[in-house]
């Protein structure tokens, strides 16, 4: 099923929003860390993880999702959380370890929860996937319609709740949907040299699923493949398993040195840059480019807006880290 061209205006406005508050993000993170980079330091201290260049995952995906849908996602987490809908300047705040953040700034950019639109994240690898199957299954014994979504990265299929809650799901044929963001690193170790075959797509024919490969991080073909997927779920089919090609733009973390990436890599993916492409597939559709400008006017505001929120917030009192910890 090809978007219609609303659907893809859609979709062109949320991956920017997402990249430019990746920007917006790296931009704040860095602040205090230069010359001399110290994790500790600046208003958001600790690990960092972009998703530049892997916005078409989320987006394909999340535009078929409502919001009573369950999605779970890994540790770089921003633009799943933002095609999901998650409140944009309460997300920022959780980030920048804000009260008004999504949890009073004790989750970080790791770990952000919004019951309003069932979004959740995990800085442990592949731990969102038991509690996607578990969502679907009780979205199944409710008989509410909805689906669950797990979005995790190429490295978690090696792990073993990767077998294990593909086979749960499908023997309880739950509707649930495993999205693979595979961007060729597990951190530094390339695919080729932890993964014994070449498409992680074709496990899921040991678990009775479709597997599903999307090539060259097409967020059109993303949209077709996780719609018939999100389709089979709903009329009681079943899951799948969807595995997209992408690529990361950033290094694993913010201060990655990178070393390990062949030389040329990043700038050879930086000239197929999807968002780029995709404008431009806009443009050759007949889109004028005044009305794309507005798009992008619109949702660099929105952005700013949630920093002018976020860093006006205040920051959590000291004794507070002691509450929402332990049930008496």
């Amino acid at each position: 099923m090809k978007p219609s061209p609303d659907a893809r205006l859609l979709m062109y406005a949320q991956m920017f929003k997402s990249r430019h508050f990746e920007a917006s993000i790296k931009a704040a993170y860095l602040e205090g860390k230069q010359p001399l980079f110290n994790m500790a330091k600046g208003p958001i201290p600790g690990e960092m993880h972009l998703s530049s260049g892997q916005e078409p995952c989320a987006v394909g995906v999340c535009a078929h999702l409502r919001a009573d849908d369950t999605v779970t996602a890994t540790h770089r987490p921003h633009h799943i959380a933002i095609a999901k809908g998650v409140d944009l300047k309460a997300m920022t705040a959780e980030i920048f370890g804000k009260t008004d953040g999504l949890s009073g700034g004790r989750g970080g950019h790791m770990h952000l929860f919004d019951p309003k639109v069932n979004f959740c994240c995990s800085g442990i690898v592949a731990q969102g996937m038991g509690p996607a199957v578990g969502a679907a299954l009780a979205a199944k014994m409710r008989g509410s319609g909805s689906v669950a979504v797990s979005f995790i990265g190429e490295g978690a299929a090696n792990q073993g709740a990767f077998h294990e809650t593909l086979n749960l799901a499908a023997v309880w044929k739950a509707p649930v949907i495993f999205v693979i963001e595979d961007n060729a690193w597990g951190i530094s170790v390339s695919k080729r040299a932890s993964t014994a075959i070449p498409r992680n797509a074709d496990r899921a024919a040991s678990y009775g699923m479709p597997g599903v490969f999307v090539a060259d991080n097409d967020v059109d073909a993303v949209y077709a493949a996780a719609g018939d997927a999100i389709r089979r779920a709903r009329a009681g089919q079943g899951p799948t398993l969807l595995e997209i090609e992408t690529w990361r733009l950033e290094g694993h973390f913010m201060g990655d040195a990178e070393g390990y990436r062949p030389k040329g890599e990043v700038e050879g993916l930086q000239w197929r840059d999807p968002i780029t492409r995709y404008r431009q597939g806009l443009c050759d559709a007949g889109v004028e480019s005044s009305r794309l400008e507005e798009i992008e006017r619109r949702e660099r505001t929105a952005v700013g807006e949630a920093f002018e929120f976020a860093r006006r917030s205040a920051y959590p009192a000291a004794h507070s880290a002691f509450e929402a910890v332990f049930v008496e």
